[in-house]
């Protein structure tokens, strides 16, 4: 290579370099300018174009129930704005957004004549009202989405779940308790200006470092519209002020329904009372009466005080305790310990309980979970209230034998009961099964919890027996499942008159507590009745409720009845106890030759008459039938088996 190419490549090179170094010189001195020489002048500048940030509501995570079903969600609605400055006709405009919003055209007026570059005109809007507006095309009106909780369920489980608020933020319920996991990361509405001066926003998201998370619930959908409805029928048909029911798992502690009546929706609570809100399973505590009669005799059981056989002397009905009578229902002279909870003698828990003792039986009550928390996880649980020996009159002594003097929750009454009917073991109730993150995984699980074993399986399977003597004999048999063995226990409490301060003899709470089946529970119910009109008894009144949301579940839960039962009655049952015992049958119009038609039958009902016809029966699904093949009216002789298809009752 020659000289002088070589000279001239060296130039093109340092040529190259110098524009580089230029270049960048340039750059650097333009960044100096910016940052520091012109620092203040470009923040104002930035502060004009960057005007204003709205906050806006998190979204929040999906509540499921244990099959899946969405109980609460959230959905993306429009919220309309307004930049007062580029309003143009404010007055029109005002009016035109009444008339959509529904709202006092006063009031939009007022807003859109303020000196201010953003305010809210309504949050949250309907999709119909939105798309009204947005046809509109109004000069400085803007429109935003916003997360907005929705309860598909409407009242299913309101008492529960509870509700949020228009930020979003949990109020009550679950909603509540789990309003950090349930929450996601916040947003932002952040003002603009663009190069044309006009204002506009836009939506950012802020991240608090919490991710948005699912909670699935052991709470059936079904089982609790189902406790619901049959809860709201029997207080309005007592004409009572409110009620209870409660659907428990016994083995593992799992709540599978909580209904409360009366009855809200949490979409719009707003147009309920507070009283509404509540939770009285585990807020409200009363003296359960007669129902803490089982936890006696399992007391002076497992004391060896007394055998279910060991006779007591009832006094006929009257019985003077210091300067007190204690009366029963009806008069009786000698009972056993067994009839003695059968038939809901006060008198007869008063002589079992002095010979048990006030400081043996009340340390039971404890064991059983009385005057504590069951440790739910919900807000607002209360303890209830257990008189401590050293305080207690000799009245006081008698009274809580039979329920008096004392306070429990109905939370409280389901899990001690569940203790009995799982062989002796005191469960933590649930009612959050899994939390989930928006993956999917699963961050914490529930499992069983056994909190203490309270009694000897033993022990349990006699008072069983006792509890069963209870609805098939005794002051329960309103309880009644056709097909099932059903133990369990009525109360009728008396309250207390807060003008007088004595019991009242007009006002009481109606109760029954029970489980089925007998032989191996998978249900614990308890429901209780406040002030109902009429006979207040709790046979009379919770009974019913018991035998239709026990027998909906046991049906829904695929859990079949023993034939034997379905066809023959225990011994001793009058023609009238066998009415409320059987369920009305389904009437089906039956041609000789041709298969019947199924629908509208429970499926004890389809498996009792298909195998009569010696077909062979496919059941599908839970409820009651709602289609079959072959069809009603197919000749029996080409048919040997039938399916059918069944559905929850809505």
């Amino acid at each position: 290579m020659k000289v002088r190419e070589k000279n001239w490549i060296r130039f093109r090179m340092y040529l190259v370099a110098v524009f580089f170094l230029v270049g960048l010189g340039i750059i650097l001195a333009r960044a100096y300018q910016l940052q520091v020489l012109q620092k203040d002048k470009l923040t104002t500048m930035a502060r004009v174009g960057y005007r204003d940030t709205i906050k806006l509501p998190p979204k929040r995570g999906t509540i499921y129930d244990r099959e899946g079903h969405e109980l609460a969600v959230s959905i993306e609605v429009d919220s309309i704005y307004a930049h007062p400055n580029h309003v143009k006709n404010k007055p029109e405009t005002a009016r035109q957004l009444s008339k959509i919003l529904s709202m006092n055209r006063g009031n939009i007026l007022k807003d859109l004549k303020k000196k201010r570059s953003f305010v809210w005109i309504a949050r949250k809007i309907s999709p119909e009202k939105g798309s009204q507006i947005k046809a509109l095309k109004l000069a400085g009106i803007g429109f935003t989405k916003e997360s907005r909780r929705y309860y598909p369920g409407r009242e299913i489980g309101a008492h529960l779940i509870g509700f949020s608020g228009e930020d979003n933020q949990g109020l009550e319920g679950l909603e509540r308790k789990y309003d950090r996991l349930l929450k996601g990361p916040e947003r932002t509405l952040v003002q603009m200006r663009d190069a044309l001066g006009r204002p506009f926003f836009i939506s950012r998201e802020v991240s608090h470092g919490d991710e948005m998370h699912n909670l699935i619930l052991t709470i059936d959908k079904d089982i609790q519209y189902k406790a619901q409805e049959s809860l709201k029928a029997a207080v309005k048909k007592t004409k009572a002020k409110s009620g209870q029911c409660i659907v428990i798992n016994p083995e593992t502690g799992e709540v599978l329904a909580m209904a409360v009546v009366p009855l809200f929706n949490p979409n719009v609570f707003k147009k309920h009372r507070p009283f509404q809100w509540r939770n009285r399973i585990i807020t409200d505590v009363y003296e359960p009466g007669s129902a803490v009669k089982p936890f006696l005799l399992a007391a002076a059981l497992d004391r060896n005080i007394v055998t279910p056989n060991t006779k007591f002397y009832c006094e006929d009905g009257k019985y003077r305790v210091a300067n007190h009578t204690i009366h029963d229902t009806k008069k009786h002279d000698y009972l056993s310990a067994a009839e003695i909870v059968a038939f809901s003698s006060n008198i007869g828990a008063v002589k079992i309980g002095k010979r048990v003792g006030y400081e043996t039986f009340t340390a039971y009550l404890k064991k059983f979970g009385f005057g504590e928390k069951t440790g739910i996880e919900l807000l607002g649980e209360r303890t209830g209230f257990i008189r401590p020996a050293k305080s207690a009159k000799e009245i006081d002594k008698a009274n809580i034998y039979f329920g008096q003097g004392m306070s429990a929750s109905s939370i409280q009454l389901a899990m001690a009961m569940g203790a009995i009917a799982n062989g002796g073991n005191l469960m933590r109730p649930f009612v959050v099964k899994t939390i989930t993150d928006q993956r999917g995984s699963v961050v914490k699980e529930n499992h069983p919890t056994v909190i203490r074993r309270v009694i000897p399986p033993k022990i349990a399977r006699k008072v069983k027996r006792v509890l069963e003597r209870v609805v098939i004999e005794g002051t329960g048999p309103e309880a009644a499942i056709s097909g099932f063995r059903v133990a369990g226990k009525t109360g009728t409490s008396q309250k207390v008159d807060p003008k007088t301060k004595k019991y009242s003899k007009k006002n009481y709470v109606a109760l029954f507590v029970g489980f089925v089946p007998a032989e191996k529970p998978k249900l614990v119910i308890m429901i209780s009745v406040d002030e109902p009109k009429g006979d207040p008894y709790g046979g009379l009144v919770a009974g019913p409720v018991f035998r239709e949301v026990g027998g909906w579940t046991l049906n829904h839960l695929r859990i079949n009845p023993q034939l034997r039962l379905v066809k023959e009655e225990p011994p001793g049952l009058s023609d009238v106890r066998r009415q409320i015992i059987e369920p009305e049958p389904v009437v089906s119009i039956k041609v000789p030759g041709q298969l019947p038609d199924f629908k509208g039958q429970s499926m004890r009902e389809v498996l009792k008459g298909g195998r009569s016809l010696g077909l062979e029966v496919i059941l599908e699904g839970t409820g009651l039938a709602i289609k079959q093949a072959p069809r009603p009216g197919s000749p029996l002789k080409k048919v040997t088996k039938v399916r059918i298809q069944f559905s929850p009752p809505m």
